[in-house]
């Protein structure tokens, strides 16, 4: 016969409460730790790899009224990466867009499949093109993702057709804004980048950005307007203050609901200064 000894339950209960405490306690903590709302809401946060350029405009400065058509000075251009898939590039030529940005790639760890097509695609109907690279500065240092670029797509070429590469630094999809740096440590790692891309192709990369997010992650550094191009995103009829140290814009994304594709840009000259640009 089972012999049952006081204390028993008295013991189980105790026990049971101190597991249920340490649960509650490590819950606590979780929520307390940095960035656990985001990650507990995980479908607020989109996976790594599918950010595109102008992911955070209409969030952060919202989206305004088109820009007047039918400017003579300014050519039609437009930026896809994955999530435009196979891009009916014959539709968008006959459409009077003449040059284009495809996202080649992103961080060290993400290569857009729909490259070749995309690239190729646009460059047999036409187009003057170029790729771009989505930066995350909180994963691998500025030069490290500059190779990884131009090891995967974004090189340079002087055969008139293909334009300088593009740095996309915008708002972190992923998490905190200026990707935990400070405006310091954000211009050195844009530097590192820039540095080790002209050492690599003998060009000076485009800076795609928007002017309140160059204001708060770079304390609105001037010091790059001198060699880099500036395409600004701005969703509105006109693209607005520019960033310190830039008195023109190069390109400007001004829509992410145009025809076809979604982002639509100006170049800021006619089509021969689009030639000017991609032969350097």
């Amino acid at each position: 016969m089972p012999v049952h000894r006081p204390g028993t339950p008295r013991r189980s209960r105790w026990s049971a409460a101190g597991i249920l405490l340490s649960v509650l306690s490590a819950l606590s903590l979780l929520i307390t730790l940095p960035g656990a709302a985001q990650a507990a809401g995980g479908d607020d946060v989109p996976p790594r790899g599918s950010a595109r350029m102008g992911q955070g405009v209409i969030e952060h400065d919202g989206q305004g009224s088109l820009p007047p058509s039918g400017d003579a000075v300014q050519t039609e251009g437009v930026d896809v990466s994955s999530h435009q898939g196979n891009v009916a590039w014959s539709t968008l030529w006959n459409s009077g867009v003449k040059w284009a940005y495809v996202k080649a790639t992103e961080g060290t760890y993400y290569k857009n499949p729909y490259f070749a097509q995309q690239y190729n695609g646009s460059y047999n109907v036409g187009m003057i093109r170029g790729a771009y690279h989505f930066a995350t500065p909180d994963t691998t240092s500025g030069a490290t993702q500059a190779n990884y670029f131009v090891d995967n797509g974004g090189g340079w070429s002087r055969d008139g057709k293909t334009l300088p590469g593009a740095l996309d630094i915008e708002w972190n999809p992923y998490g905190a804004a200026c990707f935990g740096k400070s405006q310091t440590a954000m211009v050195t790692w844009i530097r590192d980048f820039l540095n080790q891309y002209k050492a690599r192709t003998g060009r000076h990369a485009v800076i795609y950005t928007a002017t309140s997010w160059w204001k708060q992650c770079t304390g609105n550094y001037g010091g790059f307007a001198v060699n880099n191009p500036l395409w600004i995103a701005r969703y509105d009829s006109a693209p607005g203050e520019l960033p310190a140290g830039w008195g023109f814009y190069t390109m400007w994304q001004y829509t992410s609901t145009g025809p076809t594709v979604g982002d639509h840009n100006k170049f800021n000259g006619a089509l021969d200064r689009v030639v000017a640009l991609a032969n350097g």
